[in-house]
């Protein structure tokens, strides 16, 4: 009775079930009976749940004939087995009975290791399926060590959180005993037991807290669209409300500010600026920047790049200290912005509409009214006037059947002249095949390159953004654009790459499976 008490104390103490803790003594009580008879003999002890009573016997299968016999110690014939048991068959066990065990001192120290290291390896699997489905809540816990910057958790003495020094924020002491919320961003099952991670650096930790604070966020009647944070100084939510008559911000906000304070005393006095969500990405832009006032707001959809007009007074603010406020509301929105003055930004139109404006003259031999109207209609290169239906030209003031055909004639005819001399000139500098038929580049484009010693994709894919632009020249793409050119030219590194990380774990697959054989063969021998 004795042995189920220590077990159901143990169980309660480690939070784990009692038949696991008896399950683990059994265990050791063999180990202990195997090191007494013998490591080779099939002995199992039995722990009665209801008297606690020990059990401990010696298991001998029972085979047909001698020629069965693989292990003397564990097998026997059913003919000798008949000497102890008249009606023994085949395929059954003798059972015998083994006086209990008189532990020494290294037997119970051996009976102890297994104990400990099955109750401890059932309390990680423990905590393992109770956090694993936990990912993207919050903790209460307290420091139980700071090592580096680096904390370790006690969650309500269930397990431990690790919160590494780039997931505190700035200035935040942690001293041993402190109390402490974060937010667990990932639970990793490892050889050491379950790893927890916790951090109060994450986004979503302040959208938690909010959802805490806010009785209508928890509700669904509010929703946080996005949260960026430059943790422990600034940060940006945007909210949505879902009932017209509820104010997102104003909730968010609270009674004299109640609600956003309670948040922003947990994050260290890290100011939080609240927005609300707004479907026109215009608008949304001139609220994120906020309490710069913006003039006007350009989207390039197809990059994903945003230019923003402010007054010159204004810049300073809009970009934020050491550019914060703008990377804070490139985060919330999810594109790239540009912060720039009115007159920055009427040089930079005025130098690519001139740019054009000679492109569209030289290219298509025409007058400069109608190399205006094509840029004012939006067309940025030839390739797109000709790749234009004649139909929707003749939309345009001014242009009937006759011109739209002859635009697009000429701008067609354009293209094939440019690529007959890419192709003469190809030659003469030597460009590879790779870096005339790599997607996106036009043919002016390709001979600037292979003037300057760029001659294949991997020449393309070598260069810095900065280089790139050197080479083509002012005004001839934006920077994100080189960028992403670049890396385009260098997908088929990562491809290869991953192909070889692919071949060699097949090849020590079939390393370790070739070898399995041998070793059993070689231990057959021996």
């Amino acid at each position: 009775m004795e042995m189920l008490q220590v077990a159901d104390a143990v169980a309660r103490e480690k939070n784990i079930d009692q038949e696991i803790v008896i399950g683990a003594m059994e265990e050791a009580i063999q180990k202990a009976g195997r090191s007494k008879y013998g490591h080779d003999h099939d002995i199992r002890a039995k722990i009665d749940r209801k008297n606690g009573s020990i059990a401990l016997k010696r298991y001998r299968e029972i085979v047909a004939t001698e020629d069965d016999i693989e292990d003397e110690t564990c097998q026997i014939t059913v003919a000798q087995a008949q000497r102890e048991k008249k009606d023994a068959v085949a395929g059954e066990f003798l059972i015998d009975d083994l006086p209990p065990l008189d532990f020494g001192r290294i037997a119970a120290q051996t009976a102890k290791q297994v104990i400990v290291q099955k109750v401890r390896e059932a309390e990680r699997a423990r905590q393992y399926m109770e956090f694993k489905d936990r990912t993207g809540e919050i903790i209460n816990g307290i420091v139980k060590r700071v090592e580096y910057g680096n904390v370790t958790v006690d969650i309500a003495g269930r397990a431990e959180g690790y919160m590494r020094r780039e997931e505190t924020i700035n200035r935040e002491p942690f001293k041993v005993g402190d109390r402490v919320r974060a937010y667990i961003y990932e639970v990793r099952e490892e050889m050491r037991g379950p790893q927890i991670f916790v951090s109060r650096t994450h986004p979503e930790f302040m959208a938690k807290l909010f959802t805490q604070e806010v009785p209508e966020i928890y509700e669904g009647m509010i929703e946080i669209k996005a949260v960026a944070r430059d943790p422990g100084s600034r940060a940006k939510i945007s909210v949505q409300s879902r009932d017209s008559s509820i104010d997102p911000v104003g909730a968010c906000v609270g009674m004299r500010g109640s609600r956003v304070q309670a948040v922003v005393n947990e994050l260290q006095g890290e100011k939080v600026d609240i927005i609300p969500w707004t479907e026109d990405l215009g608008s949304f832009i001139i609220s994120a920047l906020s309490p710069a006032e913006v003039t006007k707001v350009v989207l390039n959809e197809e990059d994903k790049r945003i230019d923003v007009v402010v007054p010159e007074e204004q810049l300073s603010l809009a970009i934020g200290r050491r550019g914060q406020n703008v990377r804070l509301a490139s985060m919330l929105v999810g594109w790239d912005i540009d912060i720039m003055t009115e007159a920055e930004e009427s040089k930079k139109r005025a130098e690519e509409f001139e740019t054009r404006s000679v492109l569209f003259i030289n290219a298509l031999d025409i007058d400069e009214v109608i190399a205006h109207l094509l840029i004012a209609e939006g067309f940025a290169s030839v390739r797109e006037l000709a790749e234009t239906p004649i139909d929707e030209l003749t939309q345009i003031d001014a242009f009937d059947d006759d011109i739209a055909a002859e635009l697009v004639n000429r701008a067609i005819a354009w293209i094939e002249e440019q690529q007959n001399i890419l192709q003469e000139k190809s030659v003469e500098l030597g460009i590879n095949a790779d870096l005339i038929n790599f997607e996106g580049l036009e043919a002016d484009v390709i001979l600037k390159l292979g003037e300057n010693d760029v001659k294949s994709r991997d020449d393309l894919a070598d260069l810095a953004t900065d280089e790139l632009l050197e080479i083509l020249g002012e005004g001839s793409m934006t920077s994100a654009e080189a960028e992403a050119l670049i890396m385009r030219a260098r997908e088929h590194w990562f491809a290869e790459e991953a192909a070889q990380v692919a071949a060699a774990q097949n090849d020590n697959t079939g390393e370790e499976t070739a070898a399995k054989p041998a070793g059993s063969e070689a231990a057959q021998n021996a």
